[in-house]
């Protein structure tokens, strides 16, 4: 019977140092691959994705669109690095094993655009890994934004005008936007606008019918209470009516939810846009 005991305890003891060797293994393996992950994305270089993901991987971007799989995740990333440079850092809160196969990682992560400060994103992840022949790989990664970057938004959407990219700048807006244009404009008159459709066809397309090369200039973002942003700019263009020059001083007014602009009110120098239609 003693040696029975002695026998149990050798065994409890084997498997409690046994689990304490696997968990130690795979804290390290997380903080490797983290590592490798924020050398990544420090340096814009996704010669990592190999090591880092599984071939049936699938992410959850902050925004809620889903990649899946190893090649659509490297044409993301693709496309990431090459609109300019970012960093990220990275902090492990929590490693969960599921047998010696799986595991449970979650963290934070702050993620700053290098030339954009005011792109920065700061959030929490999920990952799922999986161990592919000894090397442990993310399968599934989820990502959360805690922080509702209002600015960020809406500097995406005149980043996006500004590129001519107007799907992506509609894309900003929640499907039922209420967007007002200053009283005294013309555009005035079909106020308000719901939706994107009806921004894009009662304002956005009569600009270039009225004016060549409208640009807005000398952005300027403030970020405000009750999920507002102000921004402070210029327009400028020429008309097509008259030749005159439009240098108008503007506000924008945006109500951002859940990441989305929800309501847009325009201010803006009406005098200047009425003189700009005259023929």
């Amino acid at each position: 019977m003693k040696h029975f005991k002695t026998s149990l305890v050798i065994l409890l003891i084997l498997s409690i140092t046994s689990l304490t060797f696997r968990a130690t293994a795979q804290d390290k393996a997380v903080k490797s691959m983290h590592q490798l992950y924020t050398t990544m994305i420090n340096t814009g270089n996704p010669a990592n994705l190999d090591a880092l993901y599984a071939q049936d991987a699938t992410i959850r971007n902050s925004d809620g669109s889903m990649v899946m799989g190893l090649e659509n995740i490297k044409g993301q990333y693709k496309n990431t690095f090459s609109s300019g440079k970012f960093n990220i850092v990275l902090k492990t809160n929590e490693v969960t094993t599921l047998g010696k196969d799986h595991m449970f990682v979650s963290g934070s992560f702050v993620y700053n655009k290098i030339d954009e400060p005011k792109m920065g994103l700061v959030g929490e992840f999920v990952n799922t890994l999986k161990n592919e022949k000894g090397t442990w790989k993310i399968q599934k990664s989820y990502r959360y934004l805690t922080n509702k970057n209002n600015t960020a938004v809406v500097n995406g959407l005149y980043k996006a005008f500004a590129e001519g990219d107007i799907p992506r700048a509609l894309g900003a807006m929640d499907a039922k936007i209420v967007w007002n244009e200053a009283e005294g404009n013309a555009l005035a008159a079909g106020n308000p606008y719901i939706g994107p459709d009806a921004v894009l066809q009662g304002v956005f397309a009569k600009l270039p019918i009225d004016f060549d090369g409208f640009k807005l200039t000398n952005i300027k973002l403030h970020e405000m209470s009750n999920n507002q942003v102000l921004a402070t700019l210029r327009y400028n263009a020429t008309s097509k009516h008259n030749g005159k020059k439009l240098d108008a001083q503007a506000a924008h007014l945006w109500t951002v939810k859940d990441g989305k602009i929800i309501a847009f009110q325009q201010y803006a120098d009406t005098k200047q846009l009425d003189e700009m239609l005259k023929r």
